[in-house]
């Protein structure tokens, strides 16, 4: 019979074991997006980008022809990360271009956490090609998006069946923090999930002003 110890798996994300790529997360991009809606996106994408700087994950932010075509990266990433270096594309796939293979190479992490536009083309060919090279992918599925629910779903499942494991952005959000007792990092990770966690947001807002309730202890 196995034995049970009060430990993590090891296939859990934690703030230092991966390097997150945020990709095209750009107004052109998000235009033709059908599978989620647009305020949505935006919503999990500031969640995702407020949970890596709050747990100093290792991140990347590229966009893909920004000045002539797809123009800026959402405010709400750019606000969160104001001064970090956005790399800008030609490549369809970020995997090809140098300079995001020299970062991910610089970062040393052996997991690549990725979202963004579109799931089919931008994020199917760097979670393939970084699987190929020996990499462990995760993918916070509702942070991306596709022309229409067919191509998203394709898309996740081709990735999915190569090895790439999928993951929402409050997932990731409380992946990361994972103990309420972990009091460095309580606040904010409360404060991120009442602004942009739906349903959930508004049960902390509720218990706090009503019971004065937290999960910590």
């Amino acid at each position: 019979m196995p034995i049970a110890k009060a430990e993590a798996g090891k296939a859990l994300l934690n703030p230092t074991n991966h390097t997150l790529i945020m990709i095209d997360h750009q107004p052109q991009m998000a235009f033709a997006t059908k599978s989620i809606d647009p305020v949505a996106l935006r919503n999990n994408a500031a969640m995702v980008a407020k949970a890596a700087k709050e747990f100093k994950v290792a991140t990347i932010l590229t966009t893909v022809a920004e000045k002539s075509f797809s123009g800026p990266i959402f405010e709400e990433i750019k606000s969160v990360f104001p001064d970090e270096h956005i790399i800008d594309r030609t490549t369809m796939n970020t995997w090809e271009d140098s300079r995001i293979a020299e970062l991910v190479n610089a970062k040393g992490k052996g997991r690549i956490v990725l979202a963004g536009l579109w799931t089919s083309v931008c994020i199917v060919g760097p979670a393939l090609s970084a699987l190929e090279q020996g990499f462990e992918v995760y993918v916070i599925a509702d942070a991306c998006g596709d022309v229409s629910d067919e191509a998203h779903q394709r898309a996740m499942e081709r990735m999915i069946q190569l090895g790439a494991r999928p993951m929402t952005s409050l997932q990731y959000l409380l992946e990361l923090q994972r103990d309420w007792a972990r009091g460095e990092t309580y606040n904010q990770t409360v404060a991120t999930a009442v602004t942009h966690g739906g349903g959930y947001g508004l049960g902390l807002i509720y218990a706090k002003s009503m019971f004065n309730a937290s999960e910590g202890h």
